[in-house]
């Protein structure tokens, strides 16, 4: 047998390789009482792991028994071989495996071991596996992240750590599914006591303190069984896929909290919310079934595609400031009781939002305010070269979400209704679509520069419209004739309860097309993601999306950056440019995304993009009176002009009477099984794509 080689460190390791594994209480033997508590038989194969671990004495488990009366179980304690590194290679270290504690330490040699170990590795969730890398080898991948590779003086000697390591791992994690049962229990306990309080007196059920508390325990048991599951999860996925686990084996201790009000919150209804008191107006629960509006309205007769006349366009003026939420503590109680209902993960399509969290603008405005900067748009078509082209994109897209998203406001647009459309365009001066990389510095302020002359203008034509209900689907589309430049793209967002945030997933992805080029630019959308729910909420941006051009090969990588729990800054972004065919990466940006980025280039040239003193285009959309009813200021406007005034009652009410004509009308169109059609995009395949898209018309 290979035997390992000593410390390179020269310290003290033992001169032999041989394991002498043991239990350390009288008597027992390496068949000792461990196993006799069952082994999942789960084991992976792992490849060659490079490097060695590294472990912090703060990742010890604590000892779940905690009983003053129970037998501790014997620790198995010998010499393995550790992997350090390249350098120092494999070192004898003299392991001990403390059962109870549900933790496996290292020390330098034998006579160190009643000092502080050199490393602690906690074996709950833990993956044990064979690896056939070095003789005899196993690795130990814990839960956190940490990996020790091990070596075994033989085969016996490797099976019998192999069957004790995984027998630990597995009898903490079901002791940790045991006691999720446990407070889960408590949890429903708690929440059934304080819905049984009376609805009037000095105690009742809708007491904000008691709100609060049935809230936050809802929520961190459910944060709590979702670590739990992702953790059984990753132990079923690193193990064997021909290993079927038994009852007593089974991944998923714990399935999560059995809500009854799961369903009717899904259902639209709140039947087991306490009755309203003269502290809680629940006029902003509206009776419907979605948070906007659930059945829509039929649009005008014989309606097809609109031909929108610029002259009748005018400058937009509408006030479009958002007010900060805060903490309103009169809204409170109603946000404490929707969350108390709410399950981690759940799909909040058919939950009912209150009125006072929407913005006053409806998600297609919002899409196209995405595209602000227009000049920065149109200059990707003037780079001179492939490269040019890609890292305009990047450079405008990075720079798209601060207006887009209206800083970091935690307020949720309109959510569109079915054959809604929003339509608006901007005027560009010619002589300000350039590179980025070798425009002028653009001015300070939000004051665009603007042509004298209409003529000496770009003109880029904006469309979006509510194709989908159920998933709620949103196209939009955008084209500037003279520069042959067009994005055509389609978006279904899905929202998720995430404990004390919410979660938007933008599924989908979006095409710009350059036809004097013949290239296609495909890109995705971020997430994003309401945080602080309870008390100042904010909005973040997170997730890795793609941006990649076929013809050309050129690629990028976006990843918006969440806030780590402890430290860390908010709105970070980074990117990548990359080349595939050469395998060369053509730019690198970092920053955020709300704030500044800073740009490097391949040839060492860097650019720093403030996206506050960008100026922002403002949009030509015209007025009122002139828009059909579909169009979304149109349709909105009542519960828009009651926002802007505060009256959350009165908007509450606007949206209710609108939510009932769509209901008719949906009954309507029901009856006589009539599909929907929309009027700007046809459905291809997957996706779908405006009816008159620049590149079929020349």
């Amino acid at each position: 047998m290979e035997r390992a080689a000593p410390g390179a460190d020269g310290a003290g390791s033992d001169s032999g390789s041989r394991s002498s594994s043991r239990a350390t209480s009288a008597g027992s033997s390496p068949s000792c009482s461990l196993a006799g508590r069952g082994v999942s038989g789960r084991a992976a194969a792992a490849g060659p792991g490079g490097g060695g671990s590294r472990s912090s004495p703060g990742s010890v488990a604590a000892s779940p028994s905690g009983g003053g009366g129970r037998r501790r179980e014997p620790a198995l304690e010998g010499v393995l071989s550790k992997y350090t590194n390249l350098l120092q290679g494999w070192q004898n270290r003299y392991f001990v495996l403390d059962f109870e504690a549900g933790i496996l330490q290292y020390f330098v040699n034998e006579q160190s071991k009643h000092q502080k170990p050199r490393g602690v590795l906690s074996l709950s969730g833990a993956i044990v596996s064979l690896s056939d890398e070095a003789p005899h080898m196993l690795v130990v991948y814990s839960a956190n992240g940490e990996m020790y590779k091990l070596r075994a003086a033989d085969a016996k000697e490797k099976q019998f750590w192999v069957t004790q390591l995984r027998a630990c791992a597995k009898y903490h994690m079901e002791t940790s599914s045991k006691m999720m049962n446990q407070v889960e229990g408590q949890q429903k306990n708690l929440v059934h006591a304080i819905e049984s309080l009376p609805g009037s007196g000095p105690l009742t059920a809708l007491d904000q303190d008691l709100l609060l508390l049935k809230a936050t325990s809802a929520a961190t048991l459910s944060c709590l069984g979702e670590c739990l599951h992702l953790l059984q999860q990753s132990v079923q996925q690193v193990g064997q896929p021909s290993h079927k686990p038994g009852a007593s084996e089974n991944i998923l201790g714990w399935h999560g909290p059995k809500s009854h009000s799961t369903e009717q919150l899904k259902n639209g209804t709140f039947g087991s919310l306490p009755s309203a008191s003269a502290s809680v107006t629940w006029a902003v629960l509206p009776d419907s079934a979605e948070d906007e509006p659930m059945f829509q309205p039929e649009p005008e007769p014989n309606s097809g595609p609109e031909l929108v006349l610029s002259e009748d366009e005018r400058s937009d003026t509408e006030d479009t400031e958002e007010t900060e939420l805060g903490v309103m503590e009169d809204q409170r109680s109603v946000i404490l009781h929707l969350i108390s209902q709410l399950k981690l993960g759940m799909d909040l399509t058919r939950v009912v939002l209150p009125t006072f969290i929407l913005e006053k603008r409806s998600l297609l405005e919002m899409y196209a305010d995405f595209m602000a900067h227009p000049d920065l748009l149109l200059a990707i078509a003037a780079g001179a070269t492939p490269e040019d082209r890609v890292i305009c994109f990047v450079e405008y897209y990075l720079t798209a979400f601060q207006e887009g998203r209206k800083g970091a406001l935690a307020k949720k647009p309109y959510n569109p209704i079915i054959g809604e459309t929003f339509h608006c365009s901007w005027e560009v001066p010619q002589d300000r679509v350039k590179p980025k990389r070798t425009a002028p510095h653009s001015p300070t302020g939000h004051e665009p520069p603007m042509a004298d002359d209409s003529s000496k203008s770009y003109k880029l034509r904006f469309v979006a419209e509510q194709v989908s209900h159920h998933p709620p689907i949103s196209c939009f589309y955008c084209e500037c004739k003279e520069k042959r430049l067009c994005i055509n793209t389609h978006i279904w967002t899905k929202s998720k309860f995430m404990g004390m945030s919410v979660g938007v997933s933008m599924i989908g992805e979006g095409v710009l097309r350059l036809l004097e080029h013949g290239e296609e630019y495909v890109f995705t959308l971020p997430s994003a993601y309401a945080r602080s729910i309870l008390t100042v909420p904010w909005v973040e941006l997170g997730g890795k999306v793609s941006v990649a051009c076929a013809k050309t090969g050129y690629t990028a990588t976006v990843t918006f950056h969440t806030k780590p729990f402890y430290g860390g800054k908010v709105h970070r972004v980074t990117a990548e440019v990359k080349h595939n065919p050469s395998n060369t990466i053509v730019c690198k940006a970092h920053g955020e995304w709300n704030g500044t980025l800073e740009f490097t280039y391949s040839n060492g040239e860097t650019r720093v993009i403030d996206t506050t003193a960008l100026p922002a285009y403002p949009k030509k959309i015209r007025p009122l009176e002139k828009q059909g009813p579909m169009e979304s200021r149109k349709l909105w406007r009542e519960v828009t002009q009651h926002l802007r005034l505060g009256d959350i009652d009165a908007a509450t009410e606007q949206k209710r009477c609108l939510e009932e004509k769509q209901r008719a009308e949906e009954q309507k169109r029901e009856n006589l099984r009539t599909p929907w059609q929309p009027k700007y995009f046809i459905q291809e395949g997957d996706g779908w794509v405006y009816f008159n898209p620049l590149w079929k018309a020349h």
